[in-house]
């Protein structure tokens, strides 16, 4: 397997990848998934044979504050080290960053938690809302 940078090339077997795995409703178009890789400062995908099985994207300043904003792994390889590859390769060794993420999908917490992460008393959020017309 190999995991490397997004690039624009992957834009449509990455879209595939997250509306097969439960992202349909937050990436309505391929042009979103585009400016949305393109505002990520990190945006890495997982390829195995030829398949795209993975996608992660983060924002950070590398300094000082992260945000893990999307880690997908197809169904069907999860389990296998792939997800925890991507995430590692995100975070990266830069022990003076805080990263923080949501993890509200199921076995996420989980997830994360083998990584380092753990919850946070002190995190808040303001919820995004629906755009208006």
């Amino acid at each position: 397997m190999q995991i490397r940078p997004f690039q624009q090339a992957d834009a449509l077997n990455v879209y595939r990848l997250l509306t097969a795995n439960g992202w349909q409703h937050r990436i309505p178009s391929m042009d979103y998934l585009m400016k949305l890789a393109d505002a990520s400062q990190r945006a890495l995908v997982a390829v195995e044979e030829g398949q795209t099985v993975g996608f992660a994207r983060a924002i950070t300043d590398g300094l000082s504050n992260g945000y893990l904003s999307m880690v997908v792994v197809e169904a069907s390889c999860r389990g296998q080290g792939i997800g925890t590859q991507l995430v590692e390769r995100i975070v990266g060794d830069e022990p003076q960053v805080t990263w923080v993420l949501r993890a509200g999908r199921e076995g996420a917490r989980e997830f994360f938690s083998k990584l380092g992460f753990s919850a946070s008393a002190e995190a808040m959020e303001r919820v995004r809302r629906a755009a208006t017309r």
